[in-house]
């Protein structure tokens, strides 16, 4: 049995002290996989580099976070589509629509991830969808973007079981589930119970999102089997099963 971290930041500064005992972690909590979003053009440096030291289980996605889309988006999206001729990436990631932090540049928001959506076409790689109070806006993006040559996964998905329905049935797009179906509060259990399993990648998002009994430290790799287990119960299947399952939807999605 065995995991794959479907979305994680290990090349932060939050692990730059503790990166190989992190990864030692997780080699023993079973999780051997690590996928690696980009978030804009500071990050590439330490997220390559993180992947070059471990060829074997770290890959890198390259994209312009949401969140990261300011005034020099224009020059953000050119590098990203630099790099796309110059090294390997399993995804376009992390992109998509921010609108909880700061709404200033939602306009550019729409643009950046229009521009990356067609990237993601062109390179024929699936897109890593960052979705915080954005479905709206994604979704009637999405209605006009997609394609069958278009493929992907709602990073962090925790929105209603009608909006699951919508982006497996109608993208064929996976949801990515992470430390927020711990959540005491979070009603997620209750809007994905009733989504096929084939739907599901496991991520932690680390290092942040901590499931419990973490809640509120610094999340890693090696809690995924927390999330893991939490799935079983929602969907009433084994751990192996969501193991099996859901590397299975990473290995399919991501190409691996």
């Amino acid at each position: 049995m065995t995991f794959i971290d479907t979305h994680c930041h290990i090349y932060l500064p939050d692990f730059a002290d503790d990166l190989n005992s992190v990864l030692n972690n997780a080699f023993s909590a079973k999780v051997n996989t690590f996928l690696l979003p980009n978030i804009d053009s500071n990050s590439i440096d330490s997220m390559l580099n993180v992947c070059s030291n471990y060829p074997e289980n770290c890959f890198p996605m390259i994209g312009l976070h949401p969140t990261s889309v300011k005034e020099n988006v224009e020059d953000e999206l050119a590098i990203v589509e630099r790099l796309l001729k110059e090294n390997t990436f399993i995804a376009i990631g992390e992109i998509g629509i921010d609108l909880y932090w700061d709404k200033t540049f939602a306009p550019e928001q729409e643009e950046a991830f229009k521009f990356q959506v067609e990237l993601a076409k062109k390179h024929k790689l699936p897109i890593v969808v960052h979705s915080r109070n954005s479905f709206d806006v994604l979704f009637r993006l999405l209605d006009k973007l997609n394609s069958d040559d278009l493929r992907g996964v709602f990073h962090c998905f925790t929105g209603t079981e009608k909006q699951a329905e919508k982006i497996v049935n109608e993208y064929g797009f996976l949801l990515g589930i992470g430390g927020v179906l711990t959540f005491k509060n979070s009603g997620l259990e209750n809007q994905i119970k009733n989504i096929a399993l084939e739907h599901f990648v496991l991520e932690t998002d680390a290092p942040y999102l901590a499931p419990i009994p973490h809640r509120g430290k610094r999340n890693q790799p090696s809690y995924i089997p927390l999330i893991a287990q939490k799935l079983a119960q929602v969907k009433a299947v084994s751990i192996e099963e969501i193991a099996a399952t859901t590397s299975m939807n990473a290995k399919k999605l991501f190409n691996l």
